[in-house]
């Protein structure tokens, strides 16, 4: 004999073993975390439950963020006809958890299974938007070459291919919304929206944090949706253990993952953790060796620690491999200025801007400014010239006066870049840019308002 968990509230009637949820009408199509989500409420109906305790239960193998739970639950609020606001349902305890708040019934029928055969409720369920034999394929197909057409433009990583590769991962995605691939594709997509400052970087991860979370919801072994995740709490949230933790989950589902490598190098780069930093991007390199962009990760590390001889000979591999990447060619230029080499400089950013259309004879007015007042005052022509462009970032500014010695404004703005949470700011405690504002004690408050280690390797591991 086997007992039967069957609650009733509200006009509706959920059965436990039989995993429904239904009404008068009909039964209700739930996916299967947010039922179990329902189940952990309902069985504690009227008590507050905390986060933990629902994740805990409802995720009892996994990391997942706390976030998760706002996905699922406004997915049930929806289901069941109920909002935050007024909820008649799902009540919403600020800071602490969910109450479920509707008067609640059970019901306790037996059931004989006779043996030998498969009672219905242990039947294996079938995965969300997974069709069952003979149903039609086509759209399932479509969504496959819509993700498929949006790796191949995210990896690109150009300008012009990023844009598409957001369009191709929300039409996947509005075909099939429980396909978990969609969600995690745009998620990335987001990112390097943001990266590339193809739009505003706090609305674009913004998105990126929703569609990670969705991608989660569906499925929380999702490598990219981890890696997603990971990447909104370092660039944007600069939530440094809780990045690490997802970054280390997306690696531990799939380790062949070539970006979840990269950007967990990027993380432990911020965090002072030189060695660590290298050894997790030449894994990378060790899975795709004709990557540009690892090449230029690793250039990045090797900038970061101040072997300029490295990161100009990294750059330059990524350079034939892709001699419009633009990222590349910035670390280049950068490396030949530090080593006050300012011909190979000037002539690096000639190239960087011809691969964005900019005449070199526009280059030419800083040409005259170097040869006049040296670096300190190239800077400040430059930093004046781009003052009032209204695409310019606080955090570029904050570059140029600081190498122009002019630490008061450099200072200025870069509190503006903190308060608008620039992505770029993540290396603050590393970056040679940053030299000429080590020894002011404005500097260690900024690394702290960042929540970043000013000692190298003191990372945010143990928090």
């Amino acid at each position: 004999m086997v007992r039967q968990e069957i609650y009733t509230f509200g006009g509706f009637t959920l059965d436990v073993q039989e995993r429904r949820l239904s009404t008068g009408t009909g039964q209700l199509a739930v996916a299967p975390r947010a039922f179990d989500l329902l189940v952990a409420l309902v069985r504690r109906a009227g008590r507050l439950i905390s986060k933990k305790e629902l994740l805990d239960s409802v995720w009892p193998e996994s990391f997942v963020e706390e976030g998760i739970l706002t996905v699922h639950v406004s997915a049930l609020r929806k289901l069941l006809g109920d909002t935050s606001r007024t909820p008649r349902f799902i009540e919403t305890v600020s800071r602490s958890g969910y109450r479920f708040i509707a008067a609640v019934g059970e019901e306790t029928p037996v059931r004989q299974v006779i043996p030998g055969r498969w009672s219905i409720a242990v039947l294996p369920a079938r995965p969300p938007g997974d069709a069952l034999v003979g149903e039609p394929q086509l759209q399932r197909v479509d969504v496959y070459e819509l993700c498929g057409r949006g790796r191949a433009h995210l990896l690109s990583a150009s300008r012009g291919g990023i844009p598409k590769a957001i369009d191709a991962f929300r039409a996947a995605a509005e075909q099939d919304s429980s396909y978990a691939p969609a969600h995690a594709g745009l998620a990335l997509a987001c990112c390097a929206q943001a990266a590339m400052r193809l739009a505003p970087p706090l609305d674009a991860y913004r998105d990126a944090r929703g569609a990670a979370l969705r991608a989660l919801a569906i499925d929380d072994r999702s490598a990219d949706a981890q890696l997603a995740l990971g990447s909104v709490m370092f660039l944007a949230e600069w939530d440094w253990p809780g990045a690490e933790r997802c970054l280390q989950r997306a690696i531990a589902i799939d380790p062949s993952h070539v970006q979840a490598h990269l950007m967990y190098g990027r993380l432990l780069d911020a965090l002072g953790r030189a060695g660590e930093a290298l050894e997790m991007k030449l894994r990378a390199f060790e899975r795709d060796p004709f990557s540009p962009l690892v090449h230029v990760q690793i250039a990045q590390s090797c900038w970061n620690q101040r072997r300029y001889d490295e990161a100009i000979a990294w750059a330059q591999r990524a350079l034939a491999l892709d001699p419009r990447h633009l990222l590349a060619r910035e670390f280049l230029a950068g490396a030949y200025l530090f080593k006050d080499d300012f011909d190979r400089y000037l002539a690096e950013m000639i190239a960087h801007g011809a691969a964005q259309d900019v005449p070199a004879e526009q280059f030419e007015p800083l040409k005259i400014a170097y040869e006049t007042g040296g670096r300190s005052w190239f800077f400040r022509y430059c930093a004046e010239q781009m003052a009032n462009s209204p695409r310019l970032p606080a955090f570029q500014l904050a570059v140029f006066h600081t190498q122009a010695g002019d630490l008061d404004t450099a200072f200025h703005h870069l509190d503006r870049a903190i308060l608008e949470h620039d992505p770029s700011l993540v290396d603050l405690a590393v970056a040679p840019q940053w030299e000429n504002l080590r020894h002011d004690s404005r500097f260690a408050e900024c690394v702290a308002r960042i929540g970043l280690p000013l000692e190298p390797g003191s990372g945010a591991r143990d928090q």
